[in-house]
């Protein structure tokens, strides 16, 4: 008879509960240590493509995630100063096209409905890992506190400065890309004057990008505005800025936008890195997961959907294995490394796409956008529908 592995997974946010949901519905013993002493997530909204929501539905939430979702039902991409649409993408037809319609969430929101699904008593908080060692079939995590742990497999969830990704394969060496972001949630009612327009959109502009959709069922409105700006490097989320520099930046855009970043209190800044992707995720017993295995730049809104696919896909890996972890390991790497490493690359290539300072070059993107419309594969016209395509609970997502 064989036994399934029990599982240790590191970091308990979206990946690492996420993980350990799909391992609990397929049978196998999980539990997830969390460096904080609270399951929280910062104040942002995250992204959720059709390709999630398909891994959300594998994980029995779409629904529950859609309860708390944004409830606008057009995604339009715009041009920076008139407004005029460049594309517009009916949520309906995402649905009919690819399977699921996609959702903007508070990260906060979606932690909450992960964390339901979990057993009562999976989670461990106030565990910061320090080291992951593996040999002779186990996998060992060592705590800051002397601590330590033994499983069958140890999964690195543990995010963008992953000590179990460390550990493994050495320090990584992020690249500043010369962008920087601004962020803040903004509640529909303070924004000035008339309501802020109902439909998600992202905003095209020379040197810069901004993404503006609904979340908490459209009480709150999430702007995240990307820039080029060499000179910032502070890589942290919760560095805050004064809202006057977000309104001179963007001073000259639509005067939609600047009305909207008005109504927002708190804004925090960051620098952006990238990272190339990495060889290997697994070692031994050990592998990774989501940021800590395949950290990508925000530009495709796929960071918390690639992260969810992981889960759904190890898990299946594990189940398909018959008890044989280290075979589980590495048909969950083959399956998942290179369609994540590409997005990774896609992602980078995303962003110099949407920052094009050139009104020519800008006016080639937006007609290439247009013709490949046309074609009907591709709703939003960017090249991406083979992201949105991929259903993780699929059992065609174990081949390669």
């Amino acid at each position: 008879m064989t036994r399934t592995p029990r599982v240790a997974v590191i970091g308990g946010g979206i990946g690492g509960l996420a993980a350990a949901r799909a391992l609990t519905r397929r049978g196998i013993e999980v539990h997830v240590y969390e460096a904080a002493p609270e399951l929280r997530e910062i104040g942002a909204g995250v992204a959720l493509g059709p390709n999630a929501m398909k891994a959300l539905r594998a994980l029995g939430l779409e629904d529950a995630v859609r309860a708390v979702a944004g409830r606008t039902r057009r995604q339009l991409l715009r041009s920076w100063r008139s407004g005029r649409v460049i594309s517009a993408v009916e949520r309906d037809q995402q649905a009919q096209r690819f399977g699921a319609a996609a959702a903007n969430v508070h990260r906060a929101d979606l932690l909450d409905v992960l964390a339901a699904a979990v057993p009562s008593g999976a989670v461990t908080l106030g565990a910061r890992c320090a080291a992951v060692a593996t040999d002779a079939g186990v996998a060992r995590a060592r705590f800051v506190d002397g601590s330590e742990i033994e499983a069958d497999v140890v999964v690195g969830a543990d995010g963008i400065h992953s000590a179990v990704r460390a550990s493994l394969f050495g320090p990584d060496a992020p690249r500043f890309t010369g962008k920087i972001c601004y962020r803040s949630v903004i509640a529909v009612d303070a924004v000035p004057g008339q309501p802020p327009e109902p439909d998600d959109a992202v905003w095209l502009g020379p040197r810069g990008t901004i993404v503006v959709y609904r979340v908490r069922r459209d009480e709150l409105v999430n702007v995240v505005c990307h820039h080029d700006d060499e000179d910032y490097v502070h890589e942290s989320w919760i560095a805050r800025c004064e809202r006057d520099e977000v309104l001179e930046r963007y001073r000259g855009w639509n005067e939609a936008l600047g009305r909207l970043f008005r109504g927002g209190e708190l804004w925090y800044k960051w620098a952006l890195y990238d990272r190339d992707p990495i060889p290997r995720w697994t070692a031994g017993r050990a592998t990774l997961l989501g940021d800590a295995a395949h950290p990508m730049l925000p530009y495709l809104g796929q960071g918390a959907g690639q992260t969810i696919e992981d889960g759904c896909v190890l898990a299946a890996a594990l189940a398909a294995s018959a008890g044989d972890a280290g075979a589980g390991l590495e048909r969950y790497e083959r399956a998942r490394r290179p369609r994540a490493s590409a997005v990774v690359l896609a992602a980078r290539e995303r962003g110099v796409s949407n920052h094009l300072s050139s009104p020519l070059a800008a006016l080639r993107r937006d007609l290439l956008i247009a013709l490949r419309r046309r074609r009907r594969a591709d709703p939003e016209g960017r090249g991406a529908a083979w992201i949105a395509d991929y259903d993780a609970g699929a059992p065609e997502a174990l081949i390669t």
